[in-house]
């Protein structure tokens, strides 16, 4: 997810859209704003990293690995890779990126996984699970493939975010319960329709923990120093090291 979000859809009268066909519009713009943006270059990313540490030698599932510039990153410190995403489009991407040995395949997160039990040391499911309306079939998913004692690091749209920007419109936003949100992404001259689910803190953190996952971080991290003067119109109102964007977990598998 590069832009911010805009206003939510409370009621929309047609389908979802699918994201694998979504990211395949857009896939080659998706990848280029994705590699420079303040987002995600200069605030997801780098936090993600920050809290994965040190992993020489780690088996990692990236879920939802797009283009590829995480999994490349995470190859980079020397853990050993596997990448997944429902978009054939951006997978072709990250396979010009990564190379023809490395391990991609296509897999919808909304279903079973082609891994066996334990298979990995760590999951990376970053701004991946707001595109899902039920998590519990894909965190259950997800634990089955972790080793016991494995962690899932998740990056999401904040819950605040959204209510927050209704109520500075003048409304009365609802905070509670499950809410899609449909944002038209115009990149590279071409525009999809995606489909977002908002949800509340609460119900994160129970559809974790229902999962079996032990919750040992949430982190709301500063963005890099040096993003102030790149990005300064951005920054024009924020006068702290931290924005309102995305949250983070860490959470272990029992």
């Amino acid at each position: 997810m590069a832009p911010m979000p805009t206003m939510p859809e409370d009621h929309v009268e047609t389908a979802h859209p699918s994201p694998s066909n979504a990211y395949d519009k857009i896939a080659e713009g998706y990848a280029a704003e994705n590699e420079t943006s303040l987002a995600n270059a200069y605030y997801e990313r780098p936090a993600m990293l920050e809290l994965a540490g040190d992993v020489t030698g780690r088996r990692i599932l990236d879920a939802g690995c797009g283009s590829g510039p995480l999994f490349s990153a995470l190859r980079d410190r020397g853990a050993i890779v596997t990448g997944i995403d429902a978009s054939a489009g951006m997978l072709e991407l990250a396979r010009r990126r990564l190379g023809a040995d490395a391990d991609l395949r296509v897999a919808d997160l909304a279903g079973p996984l082609p891994f066996p039990d334990g298979a990995f040391d760590d999951v990376i499911a970053s701004l991946v699970l707001h595109y899902l309306e039920d998590w519990g079939p894909t965190l259950a998913e997800l634990r089955r493939v972790l080793k016991p004692g494995g962690r899932l690091l998740v990056s999401v749209d904040h819950p605040f975010v959204i209510p927050l920007m209704r109520h500075r419109a003048g409304e009365k936003p609802s905070y509670f319960g499950t809410r899609n949100r449909i944002e038209k992404w115009t990149m590279g001259g071409q525009t999809s329709q995606m489909s977002f689910w908002d949800r509340p803190l609460h119900a994160m953190t129970e559809a974790f923990t229902a999962a079996g996952f032990r919750i040992s971080v949430i982190s709301e991290p500063p963005f890099v120093p040096e993003a102030r003067e790149l990005f300064p119109e951005e920054f024009r109102e924020i006068t702290g090291p931290r924005f309102l964007s995305f949250l983070f977990f860490v959470l272990e598998a029992g």
